[in-house]
Formats: C-alpha cells, sequence, structure tokens
C-alpha cells in the first residue's frame, strides 16, 4: 500500500494548493491513504474549523497537529470529537484532542496515526518515547500500519524516536522545521525516516513567512507580525510503501511538487 505523508500546510498558498491538486495526485499516484500534518493553515498558526473540513474534503484522510494546535480555538470540539485528528500524544490528558487515530484505506486496511511532540528547544511536554509506548501497547495487534509524526525542532532528537521505535512502527516523518531533509531511509528493522519532510507553502521567504518582515525584527528587534509569504509554492512530504501484512516500509522517497500559478 502507498501512503503520503505531507509536510506543514502553511497559509492560504499551502491551503490552496492542497484543495486545488490533492485530488489528482491521489489518482496519479495511486495513494491508498494520505495524512497532512495542519498546524499552519490558519495565517501561518493554528487551523480554523472551515479550514479542516476544506482538507478533508480535498482527499486528505488524517490530519495531525502540534505546538500551534490551539491558537484557533473554534477547532477544539473538532479535537474532541472528531477522529480524523490527532493532538500530539504526548500532550497532557486534560488537553483538549484525541491521543491518536486509525483510518482505514479502501482495501480495508487500517492504518494507525500517532503525532509527538519534540522537547529539545521546545515548550514542556510529556515523554515522547512513553507516549508511543502507551500507544503501542494500546493497539491492537491486527492493525499493523503505523505512521509517526514527530514535531521536534532537533534533528537529533528526531533520529533518536526513530531509531527507538525502529521495526515497531511502519514510518516516522518529521515536521515543524519546514525545510525537507535529504536523508530520507529505510532504517535496519524496516522503518521508514526522513527527519523533515518539508512545508507544504510558500518557499520564497523564511521557513514560510515573508522575508522582509523577518529581517526587520531580526535585525532591528522591532516586533512584527510575520505575514506568511507569497511565492514558489510548493507541495513537500514523502510517499511511502508499506507492507500490509507486516506493516514495515518497502520504500520511501521525498514528494516535492511545485505549484504553477495561472
Amino acid at each position: 500500500m502507498r501512503i503520503l505523508f505531507l509536510g506543514d500546510i502553511v497559509g492560504r498558498p499551502g491551503y490552496s494548493a492542497i484543495t486545488s491538486l490533492l485530488p489528482r495526485i491521489r489518482q496519479e499516484r495511486e495513494l491508498d491513504l494520505v495524512i497532512a500534518n495542519a498546524e499552519n493553515a490558519a495565517d501561518g498558526s493554528g487551523l480554523t474549523t472551515q479550514q479542516f473540513r476544506g482538507l478533508i474534503a480535498a482527499g486528505i484522510d488524517v490530519v495531525t497537529m502540534g505546538d500551534h494546535i490551539y491558537r484557533k480555538l473554534e477547532i477544539k470540539p473538532t479535537l474532541q470529537s472528531d477522529p480524523r485528528i490527532v493532538k500530539p500524544a504526548n500532550f497532557p490528558a486534560a488537553a483538549p484532542g484525541i491521543p491518536w487515530t486509525t483510518a482505514t484505506t479502501r482495501g480495508g486496511v487500517q492504518v494507525a496515526v500517532l503525532s509527538l511532540l519534540g522537547r529539545v528547544f521546545m515548550r514542556p511536554v510529556d515523554c515522547p518515547f512513553q507516549a508511543a509506548d502507551r500507544w503501542l501497547n494500546e493497539l491492537p495487534s491486527a492493525v499493523k500500519v503505523r505512521i509517526v509524526d514527530i514535531h521536534a525542532e532537533a534533528t537529533s532528537e528526531k533520529q533518536t524516536i526513530a531509531r527507538y521505535l525502529d521495526g515497531r512502527v511502519s514510518a516516522v516523518l518529521g515536521t515543524h522545521t519546514h525545510v525537507p531533509t535529504a536523508d530520507a531511509q529505510i532504517l535496519a528493522g524496516g522503518t521508514a525516516y526522513q527527519t523533515d519532510v518539508g512545508m507544504t507553502g510558500p518557499y520564497d521567504g523564511v521557513i514560510g513567512r515573508d522575508f522582509d518582515r523577518v529581517l526587520t525584527t531580526t535585525v532591528t528587534f522591532e516586533p512584527l507580525h510575520f505575514n506568511v509569504a507569497t511565492g514558489d509554492v510548493r507541495i513537500c512530504g514523502a510517499v511511502v510503501d508499506i507492507d500490509p501484512k507486516t506493516g514495515l516500509a518497502t520504500s520511501i522517497e521525498r514528494f516535492e511538487q511545485a505549484v504553477h500559478e495561472d
């Protein structure tokens, strides 16, 4: 089976790219499931209810989130009731949202999806290693295909978590830093891994934000709102092929498609 995992959807450019192009991408790449991190969809921070519905309608099966999950509080009821969106599983139990979910492909294969937040250079959260172990203990043994979004700042932390889970999950795919890395690989135990799959959004700025404002704040310390950039929009992620019988990955490749404006 083939899964497309999309990196952080950033602002209107990223959202528009998904809603207009994903249906065709699903068909052309013969995808069984699409998972996307969408915590930056609402003007670069958060996700609205309307946007969530639009992403689902466009063909995304499961949405993962990250440290900006609650920037748009209107999403709270959806987080608490809709199994197609998950919070980071190492958030406190009282934090609104579902810690993990499963989705079923048209072929009847169940796919479990987990989001973890890193702790290095990030806000204080519970241990991602313990959260992953709890998830694996709760999962029915029949669910072999298991996808982990590691939303973290530090490359070393992402690599450590991937190797900790190697052979126990199908893929560990990094988000949050918005820059695609060139290390897509199958680890020794059969788990697909990429440190960061890149963002889905505008690449002509600084991690999706307008360069001039970022530069002004950096040089002068004058606080400015960082507007979302608009040019060089790309859809980025990773395509992972998985053996549904074993749950282990057979291939992984970077996915990158430029969005050409008419």
